[in-house]
């Protein structure tokens, strides 16, 4: 059920209620909780585009009657009740590019040469581990 409502929620903010952001991108859901009993969803948006994360996420809060509306015009044939929707918003993408430009900023120095080894060659490649006494 919450694959089924990710899917027809991105939709319906794509499709349906485009209006509702202004020309703009729409958020896009990255995550759908359902609670056991399937009368609430817990819906993580993320909102990537734009520094105005919170006015867009606040539209979306405001509008959430209008959402939940169109959803149910989606799936009326697929679940009997239509769940109560709770948006939050879904930052792990832009935690993930902090981290990575933290990461692309350290110095890490190369690993030291190797020391060449008294027991065989040091040109080609390693010998091969015997399993067996004859071989």
């Amino acid at each position: 059920m919450a694959s089924l409502l990710q899917q027809e929620l991105a939709a319906v903010l794509q499709r349906d209620l485009p209006h509702l952001f202004g020309g703009g991108l729409a958020p896009s859901i990255s995550l759908v909780k359902m609670t056991p009993d399937l009368s609430q969803a817990r819906v993580h948006l993320s909102l990537l585009l734009g520094n105005d994360a919170d006015a867009r996420l606040a539209l979306v809060r405001d509008n959430a009657k209008e959402i939940r509306q169109a959803l149910a015009k989606r799936i009326r044939k697929t679940a009997r009740v239509v769940p109560e929707l709770t948006f939050f918003h879904d930052d792990s993408a832009a935690y993930a590019a902090h981290m990575d430009g933290v990461l692309g900023q350290l110095h890490i120095p190369p690993a030291p040469p190797a020391a060449p080894d008294a027991e065989g060659p040091t040109d080609g490649p390693a010998p091969r581990p015997r399993l067996f006494k004859g071989e």
